[in-house]
């Protein structure tokens, strides 16, 4: 196949590329290297020139710099010709290169003067060029006289040696191999080597006789020559002339594992040279500019001759073996991927110049395209084993073929994550080779593919088209239109998302067993694409036709791909992990994914049922969550949702639309279904589940909870909601006080009670009516007093430094204000007028919110009591001081309280003049007016109150979660916590340090006893210090703090506070 080429390539570009220079091989005596690269020419042997000699002083060396346009006075090298010729050869014997024998550079060669600022690259590149030029004409073949001339000018002048365009067949051809004389086609056989250009000529028949001859030289020319225009002409000349005379079986041996490597190794440095010089790009250096354009010229080419060889193998129509070809698959895509990478990056390689090269690079890149293409069709059509047969052969030969097939395969992935973003197209074909292979070949290489490679490059590739689908239903919503550009694209587009999510699927199916890592990669990518979608908060403004069209040809392959993964125990590890954390914008998507495995479970078999609903914890995992008490996690943290609320779509019925439902109801409605459908071995799990439910600490958990439990109990038989209801009254009994469990678990039983059987409901009533009989009034009026008596006394004790300084204080004052405010009418007047004022005093310190809240209950009561006027005149001005700091709250929750409060206390007081003295500002009244006409005190749109939400659900979502982790992961262990040390108190060290220096001061004193006599006040002074150790004992048995212990002057010990 002949290409052309779009520019000549020069003597000049060729230096300016880089290439290494040719160094000449010393020229045997009698003529051996005449015998392989020509003989004299008419001129020649007219000036009498030798045969394999050279003019003296031809090609004198120029300085660095163009070289002169002018005559030179370097002729041409004279060639012998014809047989005859002296110093030609007849032997048939392989052709010996120029350069074979490595020697000293050509006399005469002159450096560059040493202030030239030429690159070491350059200036030997510069000294080839004229090295070149000087053996131009001994390298040039037996071709037309116009051909011939035009050549030798060029030599002479500095000129461009013309690459015609119609390819190497015509025009003037480098000699890689040569006699003198033109070769007639009738010849029986040719000579022992002819040139480049006359093989080019010969006919088919030729061409295979010859092939054992021939073949060898132009091999050894391939390995031998450093120059990149050479290489190419002798690897065009091997797969045009000689290649499809080859046995295919033998191709490998003979042809590919001596041509290929050198290939890839020529285009590397190609590639290398390209890269390195296209930072020097830009209009104004057109060497630089020239340089590149001729580079890329070449690995055009270069790709075409690969090409080449890859038709031929498809050509062939018997059955090919991969190992026979293996070097070419290999090569091949080396060369494609350093080609799509370096056209991926061209435009940082090219620093803004990428226009100058645009159109070459747009070659370079078809040819790869074309390559490849080439290359998928070629391996469809191979075989791995041998002959044919991929179970046959021996297990080297089974290895070798799997081995082969591999690097295929990981080569192709690494390609596809490079054109992902080049071609849609192409990249999706690409895919679709690499999953037909590795099903195709599956039992041979199943165990050894890089799985989660393939999964997570899938997995991104779907998300990656599934957000630009997004990006274009969007703009297709703005331009209002569904025959627009944007439209169109995104109907490709969302093709293109079908294409991957099937290929998910299908190698999904066939591979299940060895993607244990690919598990995690498959729940994020089901979870990022339903955070994009309604009815999540983050989801994007796509038009409902769009969204119906992504759920028709989309959503539905993520459904069966999760119906494929129920049974696989790492998915369910993954989905039900106790330690998963997630963004708020995931929330939603697992709470749907979960539901929706509800609805899909209880067509699965009991097993798999039980891998699902059972708790449990694998080797080297963390521990996994039971299916309904994930539902219930990850149900409360959906907050956000569930206060718009969200809407999804409803069940359809019998003739009747679907109609649009809240979080709540979708998630309840699902629950109840499955427990309806649930094996009964699981009902152990069932109820252990729903009871954790109830008792949770969020109120939204415990009520969908009670709700699943009232349907449970209405579904089933009416013995088993009796003994339901004896299970929950134990359980209110054995309640430790109040607390927000013996709420829920009342609210259930007053539920239950009323889907009892009747003669049920009669017996527990009437039980009920004893107990509450029996108990009569629970505190008496002695009791009663004695309650008021001790909360006034704690009262008076308290003051505002104590309470702001004292967080168990302050507790205490939470506790005490209820108690108070229910017995406001026994209290003592000045107790209240204490207690307002202590309150309002309180408040301007900005104390804690549940203080705050305390307070708010004592000030409502006392709008049922009746204040004398004394009372009035003490009580009122703090009063509504109190109300005044209550209502500017510095949260809505505590302001919502303030409010509630202050209407308590209007509508019951009866002193009516305090309730504007209360509403101090005008704000503050549009506030009370605002809550007593139900009214919103700020218009909020939808968006901003959903953004609003989103905002509030990060803040709750940090502590809360972290809470619920600690919780659940407490409630999850069944074995007691060891034994904790005692954390140091700070002044630990202080005490031990006290200690020791009593010890020291008291041995002291026994050592002085026995000495001398001890002085009258020592007795004295020790039982003083007795005393005041017989404190400390008793402050240490107490758990007293003290705060302060002096002696006075005569000795004696006051306490000045201990609490």
């Amino acid at each position: 196949m002949t290409r052309k080429v779009s520019a000549p390539f020069t003597f000049f570009a060729r230096a300016a590329a880089g290439e290494r220079p040719r160094t000449p091989a010393p020229r045997a005596p009698g003529g051996r290297e005449a015998a392989v690269w020509g003989g004299t020419s008419d001129e020649g042997r007219a000036r009498g020139q030798p045969a394999g000699g050279r003019a003296r002083g031809a090609c004198p060396r120029s300085p660095p710099g163009p070289l002169p346009r002018g005559p030179s006075s370097s002729p041409t090298r004279p060639a012998p010709q014809g047989p005859g010729a002296p110093g030609a050869s007849t032997s048939r014997a392989g052709p010996t290169r120029p350069g074979d024998a490595r020697g000293p550079p050509a006399p005469g060669l002159r450096r560059p003067e040493s202030g030239n600022t030429w690159s070491l690259r350059a200036k030997s590149a510069h000294h080839r060029v004229e090295s070149f030029a000087c053996q131009t004409s001994r390298l040039l073949s037996v071709v037309s006289g116009g051909g011939q001339r035009r050549a030798r000018k060029a030599c002479r002048f500095g000129g461009e040696l013309p690459v015609p365009a119609a390819g190497f067949r015509s025009g003037w051809e480098l000699a890689g191999l040569g006699r003198g004389g033109g070769m007639s086609e009738e010849r029986a056989a040719p000579a022992s080597a002819v040139s480049l250009g006359e093989v080019r000529s010969w006919p088919e028949a030729l061409c295979r006789r010859e092939l054992p001859s021939v073949l060898p030289q132009l091999l050894s020319m391939y390995q031998h020559s450093d120059n990149w225009m050479e290489h190419i002409q002798i690897l065009k000349v091997i797969v045009e002339m000689f290649l499809p005379h080859m046995n295919h079986l033998t191709l490998e041996d003979t042809l590919f594992s001596q041509v290929l490597p050198k290939t890839v190794e020529l285009f590397d440095d190609m590639m290398c040279e390209l890269t390195s010089q296209a930072r020097g790009l830009s209009s104004q250096n057109v060497e630089i500019q020239t340089t590149l354009r001729n580079i890329l010229q070449t690995m055009v080419q270069l790709l075409g001759a690969l090409s080449g060889c890859v038709q031929h193998v498809c050509a062939t129509q018997e059955s090919i073996v991969l190992e026979s070809i293996n070097s070419l698959p290999s090569s091949v895509l080396h060369v494609i991927k350093s080609t799509f990478v370096h056209c991926k990056n061209s435009e940082s390689v090219y620093s803004g110049h990428l226009h100058l090269v645009s159109d070459l690079l747009q070659a370079l890149f078809k040819e790869a395209y074309s390559l490849q293409k080439q290359l998928m069709e070629l391996l469809d059509m191979v075989c791995v084993g041998p002959s044919g047969d991929e179970s046959g052969g021996t297990l080297s030969t089974a290895a070798g073929g799997s081995e082969d097939l591999l690097f295929v395969i990981h080569s192709l992935l690494d390609i596809c994550s490079v054109i992902s973003s080049m071609d849609h197209a192409f990249h999706a074909n690409t895919w679709k080779f690499i999953i037909k292979q590795s099903i195709k070949h599956q039992a041979m290489i199943k165990s050894q593919l890089k799985h989660s490679a393939v999964v997570s490059g899938l997995c991104e590739d779907t998300l990656l088209s599934f957000h630009s689908c997004v990006q274009l239903a969007e703009q297709t919503a703005e331009s209002g239109a569904q025959d627009t550009v944007d439209y169109r694209l995104f109907q490709k587009t969302l093709k293109l998302c079908r294409f991957f999510a099937n290929s998910l699927l299908h190698y999904t199916k066939e591979f299940l067993p060895f993607l244990s890592d690919s598990c995690c990669a498959l729940h994020q990518l089901y979870l990022q694409i339903h955070s994009k979608l309604p009815p999540s908060l983050y989801a994007a403004g796509i038009p409902d036709p769009q969204q119906e069209e992504i759920a028709a040809a989309f959503l539905v392959t993520l459904d069966l791909l999760i119906s494929q993964l129920l049974t696989f125990q790492p998915f369910v590890q993954v989905v039900l992990d106790s330690k998963l954390e997630l963004p708020c914008e995931l929330q939603l998507p697992q709470c749907l994914l979960l539901v929706v495995i509800l609805e899909k479970l209880p067509s699965q078999p009991e097993g798999v049922q039980a891998l699902w609903c059972t708790e449990g914890q694998s080797s080297g995992a963390s521990a996994r969550l039971s299916l309904l008490g994930a539902v219930f996690f990850s149900f409360e943290q959906c907050s956000a949702e569930l206060s718009l609320p969200v809407r999804l779509q409803g069940a359809q019925g019998r003739g009747r639309a679907a109609a649009a439902v809240t979080l709540y109801q979708h998630v309840c409605v699902r629950l109840c279904a499955f427990i309806a459908s649930v094996h009964p071995s699981l009902f152990p799990q069932l109820d252990t589940a729903l009871l954790d439910a109830v008792l949770s600490a969020h109120m939204i958990t415990s009520l969908l909870a009670v709700d699943a439990w009232c349907f449970l109990a209405r579904y089933g038989t009416a013995e088993l909601c009796a003994h339901h209801v004896t299970v929950v009254a134990h359980l209110i009994k054995s309640c430790p006080g109040e607390c927000h469990q013996l709420t829920s678990l009342s609210v259930l039983l007053r539920r239950l009670l009323f889907l009892m059987a009747p003669p049920q409901q009669n017996t527990l009533l009437s039980a009920l009516l004893a107990v509450c009989t029996s108990a009569g009034d629970a505190l008496d009026s002695a009791q009663r007093a004695a309650v008021v008596d001790v909360g006034s006394r704690l009262w008076a004790l308290l003051d505002v430094t104590l309470v702001t300084s004292q967080p168990s204080v302050q507790q205490t004052l939470s506790l005490l204000c209820p108690l108070l405010g229910f017995f406001i009418q026994t209290l003592d007047p000045q107790l209240i007028s204490q207690g307002v004022a202590l309150q309002a005093s309180l408040l301007q310190r900005e104390p804690p919110d549940h203080v705050c809240l305390a307070v708010l209950e004592f000030v409502a009561s006392l709008g049922r009591l009746f204040m004398p006027q004394a009372l009035q005149d003490e009580v009122l001005p703090s009063l509504s001081s109190v109300f005044a700091l209550l209502l500017v709250g510095r949260s809505w929750l505590l302001e919502q309280h303030a409010l509630e409060a202050f209407m308590q206390f209007a509508e019951g007081t009866n002193q009516e003049e305090i309730v504007p003295q209360c509403l101090s500002s005008e704000e503050t009244k549009n506030k009370v007016v605002s809550f007593l006409e139900k009214a919103g005190c700020v218009e909020e749109t939808a968006a901003a109150r959903v953004e609003r939400v989103k905002q509030e659900k990060g803040v709750f979502s940090g502590p809360f979660a972290n809470s619920a982790a600690a919780e659940g992961a407490k409630g999850s262990s069944s074995q007691p916590y060891a034994k904790r040390a005692r954390p140091a108190s700070p002044l630990e060290e202080e005490y031990r340090s006290a200690l020791r220096a009593a010890a020291g001061a008291l041995e002291v004193l026994e050592v002085l006893l026995p000495k001398a006599p001890a002085p009258d006040w020592l007795l004295g002074s020790v039982e003083l210090l007795q005393q005041r150790l017989g404190g400390l004992r008793r402050g240490l048995l107490s758990g007293a703090r003290l705060d302060g212990v002096a002696v006075d002057s005569g000795g004696s010990i006051t306490h000045q506070h201990v609490l």
